[in-house]
């Protein structure tokens, strides 16, 4: 957990031009420390070889390896000829962006520089104490510039490694978030289909058995199915509209998600193809538009099985605000045994579910609430769900 009295350096991520700012002023900065300490700082060639091992580093980010390449031979060459005594520290900071910009490769010098690091921490134990003063500089020098590159290089991989797994992270969590929206569509395509398709069957049916006696009735059905499949395809076109929207744009085209100001309309339409539905809704205003279409989905896919295996039947709806939960019941007194579709068993039969109930259960189990469904002792069906307030949804 970060500490809230721990404030960063800075309050913001800096900008590539202040990046560069700094590194200019670094660069002027050490040139002048460099200049001031060296004792022969008053000598042409003293000062080239400082500028050349430190006013690079001005660009260190543009050209990270031609950098390193001559500060690093400017300070070898600076500290062999005495003009300064600088433990390689300017090469460290140019030796940073090229590890952190550098692909992974077969062969890395980690290892390298990790047994030169080691190497020279053993120079310095066993040869370094014993030997003179001039050595003994030699061997300080050798040890720290070893420890300063290899530390500018640990920290330059860790930091990309860091910033690749960030980035992996990202798009793993980009292409979850896309197949959870791909699932959400089809759940909802299969929603609106199945309960058009549900309701155009049995009208269309009644149409053809009535046609001949009561052509008023058939008629009657006709503009039922007409007007249902016009919703249904406003429907389709809008969630289709989701689809072919681009990333992070916003549809501004779709209608509100149905809710449960659009239950009456289910009511309706289950009227029109001969279930009679008693709705009962006591529901608290403020219920997440993400809960509401959860609620609205499972009452819409509960008539429909009722209509496509029950009808004709009377239905009750029972949508009541329970405090910490909602609870949707949808019961109906259809015949016990219903004559269902070539397939396996489903909804009704006293066996199986359907693909209606698997999916009434994955929204339910999407908020972590409780589902059953099942056949009534007194003959009928009944589905019985309860979705937590503060579910996490989908």
């Amino acid at each position: 957990m970060d500490d809230p009295d721990v404030r960063p350096l800075f309050p913001r991520p800096l900008r590539p031009r202040e990046l560069v700012a700094l590194d200019v002023l670094a660069a002027v900065g050490y040139a002048f420390v460099l200049v001031v300490e060296s004792p022969d700082a008053r000598r042409p060639a003293a000062l080239a070889l400082i500028a050349a091992m430190t006013l690079p580093l001005a660009v260190r980010r543009r050209w990270p390896l031609p950098v390193f390449c001559v500060v690093a031979v400017a300070s070898v060459a600076a500290m062999t000829l005495g003009v300064v005594r600088e433990p390689l520290a300017a090469a460290a900071y140019a030796l940073y962006p090229v590890a952190l910009g550098t692909r992974r490769r077969r062969w890395e010098p980690t290892a390298a520089i990790g047994a030169l690091t080691v190497g020279a921490l053993l120079l310095a134990a066993f040869g370094g104490v014993a030997a003179g003063p001039e050595v003994r500089r030699v061997v300080e020098t050798v040890v720290l510039g070893s420890l300063a590159l290899g530390g500018a290089w640990t920290i330059g991989r860790a930091v990309r490694e860091r910033r690749a797994y960030a980035a992996r992270q990202a798009e793993q969590a980009a292409e979850h978030a896309v197949t959870e929206e791909r699932l959400r569509i089809a759940r909802e395509m299969h929603d609106v289909v199945s309960h058009t398709l549900s309701l155009i069957g049995v009208k269309a049916g009644v149409a053809a058995h009535v046609a001949d006696r009561r052509p008023e009735e058939a008629l009657e059905a006709l503009r039922v199915i007409e007007a249902t499949s016009r919703q249904a395809l406003t429907e389709m076109r809008h969630m289709l509209g989701v689809l072919r929207t681009a990333p992070g744009a916003v549809p501004g085209t779709l209608s509100p998600a149905p809710g449960l100001a659009a239950l009456p309309d289910i009511a309706e339409r289950a009227a029109a193809a001969g279930v009679r539905v008693d709705l009962d809704v006591r529901v608290a205003d403020g219920l997440p538009p993400a809960l509401e279409l959860a609620v609205h989905r499972i009452v819409q896919e509960a008539v429909t099985n009722v209509v496509r295996h029950a009808a004709p039947a009377a239905c009750r709806v029972l949508v009541h605000d329970e405090g910490g939960q909602v609870r949707i019941e949808v019961t109906d007194d259809g015949p016990g045994r219903r004559v269902l579709p070539a397939g396996p068993p489903r909804h009704g039969a006293g066996h199986g579910v359907g693909h209606g109930v698997i999916g009434m259960r994955e929204r339910v189990a999407a908020y972590g609430g409780a589902f059953t469904a099942g056949p009534l002792s007194g003959g009928g069906f009944r589905v019985l769900a309860l979705l937590p307030r503060e579910g996490e949804g989908t």
